[in-house]
C-alpha cells in the first residue's frame, strides 16, 4: 500500500463526507458532514483536519474545528480536534493523523469528544483532563409564576443580546447542533447555547454549551428545563458544572461523566470552553 497523509483541503469535503457517513456514522449524511466541516463563523483555517489516502480513495481522517477567541485580552488560536475514523485495513496509520494535526504550531488543541483509546493517547502526548462534572436534571412540567420569565427562541434572540455575546450567536447561527435560548428575568438576560445529545443512543438529553450569566441560570433553570421538554421533547438536561456554575437541585451527579481533553502552553482549564467546535457543528 502507499498510504498519504495530506491536509483536508475544500476539494477533498465531499470524499471525506462520505466517508465519514459510511464508516463512522452513518446517522449523519455525507451532507451533513460537509456541511459541519464548512464552519459558520470567520477563520483562516489552514485546513479542515488531515485525511489518509491510499489510491486516491479516502480511507481515513481526522477533521480540525479552527478559531480565534480573544482570552482574557489574549489573542489565541484554537484547534478542536473533531471526529477521527480510518477504515479497518489500515488502523495502523491512524497516528499519522494526530502526528499531522498536532505538528501545526501556535495552537492551544481541544478534544471534547475523546474515546478511551484516545484519552490514553492525548495522555501521554500531554493533554490534560477538564472537570467535567456533570449534573443530570430531569426537566419537568412545572409552571413559573405569570410574567417572571421570559423564553425567547429563534430571531428574537438576537434582538436581546449585546456585545461578545451577540458575535457568539452570529457566528453559531449557522452550526447545525447549536441551539439557542436567552432566559430574561426583568433587565437581566442570560444566553444559552445548548445541544441535543445521545445517551445508550437515545437522542433525550440536552447538553449545555454554553451560559452567559451562571447566577441567573440557577434561578431560571427550572424555567430553561420547562421549555425543552415541552417545546423541544427533551426530558432530561446535562449540566456540567463548570459551564452553567452551582449544581441544580432536583440533580443527581453523573457516575461517569464524558471527559474532555485540552493541550496548551500557557491556557489554564477555566480558559477553556465549548463553543468554535465539533460539539456545536455536528449533530449526532
Amino acid at each position: 500500500m502507499t498510504v498519504a497523509v495530506r491536509p483536508i483541503s475544500g476539494n477533498d469535503l465531499i470524499g471525506v463526507g462520505q466517508f465519514l457517513h459510511h464508516t463512522l456514522n452513518a446517522r449523519v449524511s455525507a451532507a451533513a458532514w460537509v456541511q459541519a466541516m464548512t464552519v459558520p463563523w470567520s477563520v483562516d483555517a489552514p485546513n479542515h483536519g488531515f485525511l489518509l489516502e491510499d489510491g486516491g480513495q479516502v480511507v481515513g481522517a481526522y477533521l480540525a474545528f479552527y478559531s480565534v477567541r480573544t482570552v482574557d485580552g489574549r489573542v489565541e488560536p484554537f484547534c478542536n480536534l473533531g471526529a477521527w475514523c480510518v477504515a479497518d485495513t489500515h488502523r495502523f496509520h491512524s497516528a499519522k493523523l494526530l502526528k499531522a494535526l498536532l505538528a501545526q504550531d501556535g495552537y492551544t488543541f481541544t478534544d471534547l469528544s475523546p474515546s478511551g483509546t484516545v484519552m490514553a493517547m492525548n495522555e501521554r502526548l500531554k493533554f490534560r483532563y477538564l472537570d467535567t462534572a456533570t449534573a443530570l436534571v430531569p426537566c419537568l412540567p412545572i409552571p413559573s409564576i405569570p410574567g417572571r420569565w421570559r423564553v425567547r427562541t429563534g430571531d428574537a434572540v438576537a434582538g436581546v443580546l449585546t456585545g461578545d455575546e451577540l458575535a457568539i450567536y452570529r457566528d453559531h447561527l449557522g452550526a447545525a447542533a447549536a441551539a439557542h435560548v436567552v432566559l430574561s428575568r426583568g433587565e437581566r438576560h442570560c444566553y444559552v447555547i445548548y445541544r441535543r445529545d445521545r445517551r445508550k443512543n437515545l437522542p433525550l438529553f440536552a447538553s449545555v454549551l454554553h451560559v452567559s450569566d451562571p447566577e441567573l441560570f440557577a434561578t431560571g433553570i427550572g424555567v430553561f428545563a420547562r421549555h425543552l421538554l415541552l417545546r423541544r421533547r427533551i426530558p432530561v438536561l446535562l449540566a456540567e458544572l463548570r459551564i452553567t456554575g452551582s449544581r441544580p437541585t432536583l440533580s443527581r451527579l453523573l457516575r461517569a461523566p464524558r471527559r474532555k481533553m485540552f493541550r496548551s502552553s500557557h491556557l489554564e482549564p477555566d480558559q477553556i470552553d465549548y463553543l468554535y467546535s465539533e460539539l456545536t457543528c455536528v449533530a449526532w
